[in-house]
């Protein structure tokens, strides 16, 4: 028996038991199933700014997970360690949704105001987010969500409900761009537009030096970002050589700042990160 994926725009068809292109989802009697439902790499509890949002709870801290697997293939992933993983190439430890929310309750004493899902590809995971985000809302938690968004629309209406807050990296503007990432930009700027309409979104693009740190790019996403609405947060963030980039130079520090100085000019709020 085979299925086909329909979580986003890759639509793996899987054979039984074959393993999807984002290492996170399998075929087993005919239906498609998360390998890493509830299956945690990471556990943290991080300021907000660190997702980051800046806008959203400012100066809250947020129990923040994360899993393993991707479905983009970005060569500069600064977690690559987990999103290029499969399911027996970290140790994880489990954690049920009831158990989650319960860690994440027990924390509020310190300041805990809910769940964030990150560092690998959170979606991937999507029906772990879905019944934990669930559970969350019901103990008066927020829900924080930090993803790539390449996701299909279905499966994103029916999961929003459930978000607060959303940072959405856009990994530059160009189609071509995308497609050396194994991504698609018109389902990553689509996810954006329904997250506006439903939760607070702020976006991070990562620049890369040669790739996607043009003036005309970034004025240009700029100018799309405001068009949807001129308050959504962009983080302009600076690279530094990672998994297959060691070989590149760091963004420079004066190239950031310039490039922020010309998002200013569309969107109200802009900032710069890792400088």
């Amino acid at each position: 028996m085979s299925a086909i994926c329909e979580l986003c725009f890759h639509h793996c068809k899987l054979e039984e038991g074959q393993t999807s292109l984002c290492r996170a989802r399998t075929c087993r009697d005919g239906a498609v199933i998360p390998l890493n439902y509830g299956k945690l790499t990471s556990l943290a509890l991080d300021p907000i700014e660190k997702k980051p949002l800046r806008r959203f709870r400012p100066g809250s801290l947020i129990l923040s997970v994360g899993s393993f697997g991707c479905n983009l293939r970005c060569p500069f992933c600064q977690n690559h360690e987990i999103s290029m993983a499969g399911e027996t190439d970290m140790q994880t430890v489990e954690l049920s949704p009831e158990q989650l929310t319960s860690k994440a309750a027990e924390l509020r004493t310190r300041g805990n105001i809910g769940v964030a899902y990150t560092y690998n590809e959170p979606l991937i995971g999507y029906e772990y987010v879905q019944d934990c985000a669930s559970l969350v809302h019901e103990q008066g938690m927020v829900n924080v969500l930090v993803t790539n968004g390449t996701v299909e629309e279905e499966p994103w209406r029916t999961l929003l409900p459930l978000i607060d807050a959303v940072n959405i990296d856009l990994k530059g503007f160009t189609p071509s761009w995308y497609r050396k990432l194994g991504g698609d930009l018109e389902t990553v700027k689509h996810s954006i537009a329904l997250a506006a309409e439903r939760c607070h979104v702020e976006v991070t693009t990562l620049l890369i030096p040669g790739e996607n740190d043009s003036e005309e790019e970034i004025r240009e996403l700029a100018r799309w970002l405001a068009s949807i609405s001129p308050e959504i947060p962009l983080h302009l963030s600076r690279f530094f050589p990672q998994y297959q980039m060691v070989d590149r130079l760091p963004t420079p520090v004066e190239q950031v700042y310039r490039l922020s100085e010309a998002a200013q000019e569309y969107l109200s709020h802009v900032y710069t990160g890792n400088c």
